[in-house]
């Protein structure tokens, strides 16, 4: 891991209109690694995304592009490398695999080869692909323009497991080349299996944070304690 962060919040509140749902965020996401980002639902984590991808303006502190303050939209955002996955899959229906990587405008040899299994889909129209088939074509885009730092909101909903561990392997290996990756999940054993650290989020701020192997150790307390309800 690097001494500085790629990507980080410094007492970041972000929300809709005046109502701050993040309060006081601080977190860091340095080169090659994997991030999980947990909670409840309505706890912040999505609000936290777009928040640092410039979809959402915060209200208060900072957010820190290789330790300089980063504003603007997500277009801008990503020709510095903030790369952001939703949980909207985000292919074009009408157009084969293959124009939708290419709409990418990143390596689309580079995206076959780390996804093969959309190589003998390249020329089929996105919107007869499966619902597992069309998030793998959202992530090879979002891979192929190499960027250094992914947000990915929910990886695993709706898909079913072989796909999520597909993904999950994806990511791993992108780490492993040096992305960093802040990573919502609603399968936590799955986020916390596949990830480095993570922290919890309860009330917009985070109330839990560590190595992910011990928090696996406590996975019990952690979904009984703070993801319950």
């Amino acid at each position: 891991m690097s001494s500085a962060p790629l990507l980080a919040a410094r007492g970041l509140s972000v929300g809709y209109g005046a109502t701050p749902v993040v309060s006081g965020l601080d977190l860091e996401v340095h080169a090659g690694e994997i991030v999980a980002l947990l909670g409840r639902n309505g706890a912040g984590k999505t609000t936290t995304l777009l928040g640092l991808a410039g979809e959402l303006r915060p209200t208060a502190g900072t957010v820190l592009w290789e330790g300089s303050p980063m504003r603007g939209p997500l277009h801008q955002r990503s020709r510095r490398g903030l790369g952001f996955v939703t949980e909207e899959k985000s292919v074009i229906f009408g157009l084969s695999v293959l124009d939708n990587l290419r709409l990418g405008r990143g390596d689309v040899d580079g995206a076959f080869a780390l996804f093969p299994e959309l190589v003998p889909l390249r020329r089929r129209v996105a919107g007869t692909l499966s619902g597992g088939e069309q998030q793998i074509l959202t992530f090879a885009r979002a891979l192929s323009r190499s960027p250094k730092v992914l947000l990915a909101d929910e990886l695993s909903l709706g898909l079913a497991p072989v796909i999520v561990a597909r993904l999950t392997a994806a990511l791993r290996q992108a780490a492993g080349a040096g992305l960093g990756v802040l990573l919502v999940e609603q399968r936590v054993h799955s986020a916390l299996a596949c990830s480095d650290r993570a922290l919890v989020l309860g009330g917009g701020r985070v109330v839990l944070a560590g190595d992910s192997r011990d928090l696996l150790g406590r996975l019990d307390e952690i979904e009984t304690s703070y993801l319950a309800g």
